[in-house]
């Protein structure tokens, strides 16, 4: 492949999208796979729809007639929790990003498509190799305090997030920027405490509106990681000033924070100025209607809100009976894991682990708990709609295989196992739970369910022996594994540490040939399943309800809210 290919502007073109043309015109990747890497190597969202059009001898797929003329100015009322908001590198949760998603910006965005588009970075460059990946910033944007947004910011924000010190997730997101290190500590074994920080010159300012990101291994996902929650694009003075957003709430978007209370509400309203594309709205205004979801939906019908968050599965036909109100749906990597610490008595005994697995049906628990509404899941945290899932022979129930598992671990009388269910993200976690335990109970394995406010087990999740965590879409399975499943990462809750499966995930990580990239994933997932890490029930649908004056809307399958070009009729 040569390498000064030029598109019509005279832009260099990554060499590997000639070759990703030729592929989606032999039907060896589909036209949003085509989409999705064409726009990570910086080709822009409308080039990829030239290509695609004139590949498949198609009309460019981008449509922007609209039916109604939108309409200026009103307020938008959203049903949502009102979480704590202090430093958006460390959230946790999607609402507290959603708080401050219009304040302030990402320097990417995936769209609801799943395709990822230039933001406060206005394009990006990917080297041959896809270790070097230089970002051109927007000039002229303004930060709402006056200030220039500049590559300062930039470089603040990515050494932030990579100081162990932060305790932010996003380190292990961006994996091939870090080290390990001896922190000179010891653990209660006498073993040397390790921690992961930034390599030397992992970030570079080439100038002021210039970024280079220099890596120690190739990674093609970094443009979709740069739109992960908890990579907001906070102010360079943002630890200077207190580091707490809700108290300095200084950003790049078109709407600044006018009020706020924990648990009550949180008020946006539009600013003066402001770089990017006009917004409709005057106000946005969230407001806590309780951890009850079932409340949720009546405050919709009584027009105390015109959208809520999202609800809950069972809840659908009910919301479908609202007058003037309208679901939308979203097929999504959303799910949930049951997870062991595998490093700790007794899940630090794989056959025990491997038992507990043996006895579950993920078909069955899918209807029970989710009426069906998505897909089973297989113990491994790729999602069918992924594009490097790599689909395994499914697994089976087996009783009779756990009671031999079980006999082999030195449980052959039986045990009892506590879990920690906190609902965070709706009754189906629970309910999702309770045919768990059933299920394990032909094979002597008593699960007891400790069922908890949502906002404790957030305080214990990495913590508890075992736990039920939901987890949400991420666009790219490599994604979900860095987060959770790489040695040593703070979100890696199941405390799994295997070179092996790293090295794999090195090189998934660094394949951008979507069929390499799958057999790579095939080993990494098998790997997950046989070492029986986590016992992942189902993937799941998202929903979310608005009153039919709101336009303009379309469900995000992280359910982040783009509000950009909402307007009330």
């Amino acid at each position: 492949m040569t390498k000064d290919l030029k598109d019509e502007t005279g832009k260099r073109i990554h060499p590997y999208v000639p070759e990703l043309c030729e592929q989606l015109r032999k039907g060896e990747v589909d036209r949003r796979e085509f989409l999705r890497t064409a726009c990570l190597l910086g080709v822009s969202a409308g080039a990829a729809y030239g290509m695609a059009g004139r590949v498949l001898g198609e009309e460019s797929g981008l449509r922007s007639a609209r039916a109604e003329e939108p309409k200026q100015g009103g307020t938008l009322k959203v049903g949502m929790q009102v979480q704590e908001m202090t430093d958006p590198s460390t959230f946790a949760w999607t609402e507290p990003s959603n708080q401050v998603r219009h304040t302030v910006e990402y320097l990417t965005r995936t769209g609801s498509d799943n395709i990822t588009r230039p933001y406060l970075a206005e394009s990006w460059e990917a080297s041959d190799d896809l270790k070097t990946w230089t970002f051109k910033l927007r000039q002229g944007v303004k930060w709402s305090n006056g200030d220039d947004f500049n590559a300062d910011d930039v470089v603040f924000n990515i050494e932030r997030w990579l100081d162990p010190d932060t305790g932010s997730s996003n380190i292990g997101l961006f994996s091939n920027m870090v080290e390990e290190v001896d922190t000179g500590k010891k653990d209660d074994q006498g073993n040397p405490v390790m921690s992961k920080r930034m390599i030397g010159g992992a970030v570079e300012k080439v100038d002021d509106h210039t970024v280079r990101l220099n890596l120690n291994a190739p990674d093609l996902s970094i443009p979709e990681n740069l739109y992960n929650y908890p990579t907001a694009i906070v102010h360079r003075r943002f630890s200077e000033e207190g580091g707490d957003f809700s108290k300095n709430p200084v950003g790049t978007g078109p709407y600044e924070l006018a009020e706020f209370r924990v648990g009550e509400v949180c008020k946006l309203k539009r600013r003066g100025e402001y770089w990017g594309d006009r917004t409709f709205l005057d106000e946005i205004h969230y407001v806590d209607l309780g951890e009850d979801r079932s409340a949720w939906l009546a405050a919709l019908a009584s027009k105390q809100v015109d959208m809520v968050w999202r609800f809950d599965v069972n809840q659908l036909e009910v919301a479908e009976r609202i007058p003037g109100v309208v679901v939308n749906t979203a097929i999504t990597a959303q799910t949930g894991v049951a997870r062991m610490h595998v490093d700790k008595a007794p899940f630090d005994n794989k056959m025990l682990r491997q038992a507990v697995q043996a006895c579950v049906d993920h078909e069955a628990i899918l209807q029970i708990a989710y009426r069906g509404k998505g897909a089973p899941g297989e113990d491994h945290h790729v999602a069918p709609i992924h594009p490097e899932y790599a689909e395994l022979p499914k697994l089976k129930q087996d009783h009779e295989r756990a009671k031999q598992l079980l006999k082999e671990a030195g449980h052959e009388g039986g045990i009892t196992l506590k879990i920690d269910v906190g609902n965070t993200s709706g009754t189906w976690e629970l309910d999702a739970m309770q045919a768990f335990k059933q299920q394990c109970a032909p094979a002597g394995i008593n699960i007891e369910l400790n069922v908890m406010p949502s906002s404790q087990y957030w305080d214990i999740w990495t913590k508890t022996p075992f736990g039920f965590t939901s987890w949400t879409h991420r666009p790219l399975g490599v994604m979900v594994l860095n987060l959770g499943y790489r040695s040593g990462v703070p979100w890696n809750e199941s405390n799994y540490a295997n070179p092996e499966f790293d090295k794999i995930l090195d090189e998934a990580t660094a394949t951008l040939d979507v069929d390499a990239r799958r057999k790579l994933m095939a080993k990494a997932q098998k790997m997950l399943q046989d070492d029986a890490v986590i016992i992942q029930p189902l993937w799941r649908a998202e929903f979310t309800a608005t009153a039919e004056k709101v336009k303009g809307y379309q469900i995000h399958p992280t359910v982040y809210h783009q509000f950009q070009k909402v307007w009330l009729a």
